[in-house]
């Protein structure tokens, strides 16, 4: 570990053209780590608050720097994180801004691992050798609030869940969003692209699910290893509050909770998803338990705004069973 002697913030652009926080970390011995903050097209209510770029680092230069500079250790993760958490002294990072505290905790990360030599992951994940990898997903369609007059469903993601190495899935990820091109040419859908990437053509969700599939057999049978696929639903934004239900507005069909609980767990069973994420409004713990319940053994139920990273909110989906996995 070794001291952090400098905190530089500025104000650049992420890849969406939007103002956002790169921070640089430096340290006593040399040690350098620059990161920016990412943020999201549809984010969930309960999300850590993010404040104008510039507002962002005004307030962490006051408040965070100071306990940071000569006070933290770069190779210490958990130090700096407290020391962040303590000069917001919010719940949701109200006051310094989420930006500025990711932007300045991963650009520390990076210093760490500059400092002991070391790859970020290997830094961060400390001495740990598992046999398994995390499974990249691919995002292949994009609709909801990616890409206008596209699927109601925002993402449709590739799952190369029998790919022997990281590097194949992330080949193989490539070939899906390339043979869902091939598939858009020969349906004579011309597309252009979302802005997380993957293709936004002008149809509905369900031939949206027999281009992927088709997609999806096709490469799987080229790399000769099993290749599914799921979802990011972001139901929270279909979700009307004052009716109580889900607005598929491309399909013109309107579903209430039970309805949307069935419509998923038949997508699940139908095309055999991997992982669907977000499938119900970001406060509906109850109906995602219902639907973990029905097909939590199959598939993997993901809350990405219904625990937005959240320690309280996670234990309360835990003690509810209300998924199966967090993002």
């Amino acid at each position: 570990m070794t001291l952090v002697t400098d905190v530089r913030l500025r104000r650049i652009l992420d890849s969406r053209g939007n103002p956002t926080v790169e921070a640089d970390v430096v340290t006593e011995s040399g040690g350098f780590g620059r990161a920016a903050a990412p943020s999201g097209a549809s984010t969930g209510e309960f999300e850590a608050i993010e404040l104008p770029a510039g507002e962002a680092i005004a307030a962490a230069r006051e408040h965070a720097v100071p306990r940071l500079v000569g006070e933290t250790y770069a190779g210490n993760q958990r130090e700096i994180d407290a020391a962040l958490r303590a000069a917001d002294g919010t719940d949701d990072f109200s006051k310094i801004g989420a930006n500025s505290a990711v932007a300045i905790s991963m650009a520390a990360a990076k210093a760490g691992a500059d400092v002991l030599g070391a790859p970020l992951f290997q830094h961060l994940g400390g001495t740990f050798r598992g046999n398994n990898f995390p499974i990249p997903l691919g995002n292949v369609v994009g609709g909801g609030e990616h890409a206008a007059d596209a699927t109601d469903i925002q993402e449709f993601l590739a799952a190369p869940v029998g790919a022997p190495s990281v590097q194949d899935a992330v080949f193989a990820n490539a070939a899906v969003h390339g043979a869902v091109a091939d598939v858009l040419e020969e349906r004579d859908h011309p597309s252009g692209k979302g802005d997380e990437g993957a293709w936004a053509p002008s149809i509905d969700d369900e031939e949206a699910f027999e281009i992927v599939d088709e997609a999806v057999s096709t490469v799987e049978d080229e790399v000769g290893f099993e290749i599914r696929f799921g979802l990011d639903v972001a139901a929270a934004e279909m979700y009307d509050a004052e009716s109580e239900t889900y607005e598929y507005d491309s399909a013109g069909v309107s579903r209430d909770t039970d309805e949307q609980i069935e419509y998923v767990a038949d997508l699940v069973r139908e095309y055999d998803l991997a992982y669907v994420e977000d499938p119900l409004d970001e406060n509906d713990y109850d109906a995602f338990a219902e639907l973990t319940d029905a097909v939590g053994e199959r598939t993997l139920v993901c809350g990405d705004d219904l625990f937005v990273t959240n320690t309280e909110r996670l234990r309360e989906g835990i003690d509810r069973n209300a998924a199966n996995s967090i993002l």
